[in-house]
């Protein structure tokens, strides 16, 4: 571990950073320092609360993202959309490029648009002119428990021959499994938002399937596990599946409580079908799965649960097993 930097700056204690950040917390030697901040105090609060008897590295609580990038040798950020990533790096006096940024090494896991990752990115280099610090996109996969199991998938914007990424992976795997090279400045992003859009309609297609085949009189288990030896298999289905009490533990069998919220999937669906028209690339589903996706994130009985709730948007039957 002794290539592991000592001092680290966090931004971001939502859904996925909150334990994102534990995760690391627990995982880094005790000779390393955790500075976090986070714009809601009360979420720092919970967070040192939560970790108080984890026995690592000290964590110590600032006050911007300025303070949290001065003392840290690695800055990682991970807020919801781009006009926060640009307000953690680039607010006058308070955003991480108003401290001395020499030879650092920072790193947004947010899910946001390329062209803004690629102008923060700009922005981190220029910092500096004779210590560039390092800036590299690396959004994730695997929702609020893949964070807190420590299994995520990070997509990260860099080639296997950089000279950084095996630092990289070695802070990664200290919260995820798997830790993709993509290629380049931005491209983790390009991944991220292609898996996104591919895994929301494989939820909403889904979704569609066991309504039609439950109306039909189909078992929902019966159904879900013909599904996973047929060419309908995936991992929507096999993990979380959207009918309430065919995965038990998953967030679509507790009310669709928790999760990857819908809201967030609109959101990335919204920047992928964007990134789309940017670069010409033909989406037939594209505008029936943001429909669906945005009206689900709008409706009273399904805004701010997890985003398989589109199937109750369709009107699928729901067995009561809620809690």
């Amino acid at each position: 571990m002794s290539d592991l930097p000592k001092t680290f700056g966090w931004v971001g204690l939502g859904a996925m950073g909150f334990p994102m950040a534990g995760r690391l917390l627990k995982n880094l030697p005790t000779s390393c320092e955790l500075f976090i901040y986070d714009v809601d105090a009360a979420a720092v609060q919970k967070f040192i609360a939560s970790n108080a008897n984890v026995g690592g590295p000290t964590i110590t609580t600032v006050s911007s993202s300025r303070e949290a990038a001065e003392h840290a040798e690695c800055f990682i950020s991970i807020v919801p959309e781009g006009s926060h990533v640009k307000s953690v790096y680039l607010t006058p006096e308070r955003g991480a490029l108003a401290a001395d940024t020499a030879g650092k090494l920072f790193i947004d896991c947010s899910t946001i648009d390329p062209g803004t990752s690629l102008e923060v990115g700009r922005a981190v280099v220029a910092s500096h002119l004779t210590n560039p610090p390092r800036f590299y996109d690396a959004p994730v996969s695997g929702g609020t428990l893949g964070a807190e199991k420590g299994t995520l998938t990070f997509m990260v914007g860099a080639s296997e021959s950089d000279p950084s990424f095996p630092l990289l992976q070695r802070i990664f795997s200290c919260m995820g499994t798997s830790i993709h090279p993509i290629g380049g400045p931005s491209l983790g992003l390009a991944a991220k938002l292609s898996n996104n859009y591919l895994s929301g309609m494989i939820a909403l297609a889904t979704s569609e399937a066991m309504n039609l085949g439950m109306r039909l009189g189909v078992d929902p288990k019966v159904l879900s596990n013909c599904f996973n030896t047929s060419s309908g298999g995936n991992w929507v289905n096999s993990t979380c599946n959207p009918v309430p009490g065919v995965c038990p533990d998953a967030v679509t069998s507790k009310g669709y409580k928790g999760g990857f919220k819908v809201n967030l999937m609109k959101k990335d669906m919204t920047l992928a079908v964007q990134a789309a028209q940017e670069v010409g690339a033909k989406l037939v589903l594209a505008d029936a799965g943001l429909g669906a996706y945005t009206a689900a994130s709008e409706d009273p009985n399904c805004k701010d649960r997890d985003s398989r709730v589109v199937y109750r948007w369709l009107g699928g039957v729901e067995p009561d097993v809620h809690t």
